[in-house]
């Protein structure tokens, strides 16, 4: 009986395992999903799903050895769970448009180690692990502009519009800011709007800037930013996100009449897809043994 016992509870932890498995994998297939759905969403940055193991259950037997009343067999895994959905910030394609209020941005900043003065080499992700073992992220470029309660959000998303007082705004109605931090407004007609490489908006008649210029914000660490839906991010604690504007040796590029298509690998997506499936369908197919081994245990040998 005692071994029936065990037996069972055995079985039972394993139940939940899979399980735990299953809405992993479902998870999974959701954050790929919305990605692909995205696919072809103006400065869309793409989710990866970040999974880790539950806490390590150590197995151990008692008896068997004269002189150790419990022998440590190993460890095992109880499951796993989705710990969080990570955007990743990665440059994506840019596509002309020649409209002249349609910008993107182009950027690949640097950040010099302390220690040698170099140029820290960041990898296809923008990450880089140092020698003692804190990551580093590589600082990302956003344009500024203002939600319908005055919040200051961060886009990448430059499908912009001029409504009827002649204010810049972005394709959600949230208002461009310039770098004075105040709502970008167009004077004249709005294809003869001049906006060059650092975001400065030019007289057309006279070539020269006018003052005003859109407000690129740089963002030290962009992985506390908050994704709000429609291309727009938030920043809870500005200093720990490191929250500055553009400066002059930052490379870094406005370019008007582009748009930034989504960084979704679409091929990646789908072997991703796949493979959550696959890993659905295997421990669903270990619950359904589970429950034939459970069923044989309770209701024939438990009769014996």
């Amino acid at each position: 009986m005692i071994r029936l016992e065990r037996g069972i509870t055995f079985m039972l932890r394993g139940l939940y395992t899979a399980a735990a498995g299953m809405i992993t994998q479902q998870r999974r297939h959701d954050t790929v999903t919305q990605n692909i759905a995205n696919i072809n969403t103006t400065g869309y940055k793409q989710v990866d799903s970040v999974a880790r193991s539950f806490p390590e259950a150590l197995i151990s037997v008692t008896g068997g050895d004269a002189n150790n009343s419990e022998r440590k067999l190993g460890k095992l895994n109880t499951g796993v769970f989705m710990e969080e959905s990570i955007s990743m910030f990665l440059q994506g394609d840019v596509t002309e448009t020649n409209k002249s209020t349609d910008f993107a941005l182009q950027s690949d900043l640097t950040v010099n180690d302390p220690a040698t003065g170099q140029p820290i080499p960041f990898d296809a992700n923008g990450k880089y692990v140092g020698e003692d073992g804190v990551p580093l992220y590589q600082p990302q470029s956003f344009f500024t502009v203002q939600d319908n309660q005055g919040q200051v959000r961060y886009t990448r998303d430059g499908n912009f519009k001029v409504n009827a007082d002649g204010q810049l705004l972005t394709s959600t109605g949230f208002q461009v800011l310039g770098a004075n931090n105040q709502p970008v407004t167009i004077q004249g007609a709005i294809d003869k709007l001049k906006v060059d490489g650092q975001g400065r908006i030019i007289n057309t008649t006279t070539g020269m800037p006018t003052g005003a210029s859109l407000a690129i914000s740089v963002v030290s660490q962009p992985y506390e930013m908050v994704r709000e839906g429609n291309g727009v991010f938030r920043i809870d604690n500005a200093d720990a996100a490191g929250v500055r504007l553009r400066a002059n040796g930052d490379n870094m590029d406005v370019r008007q009449g582009y748009l930034e298509r989504s960084n979704v690998n679409s091929a990646q997506s789908m072997v991703d897809m796949n493979l959550a499936s696959r890993a659905y369908e295997s421990n669903q197919k270990v619950i359904q043994y589970y429950d034939r081994s459970l069923d044989k245990a309770v209701n024939e040998i438990g009769r014996v």
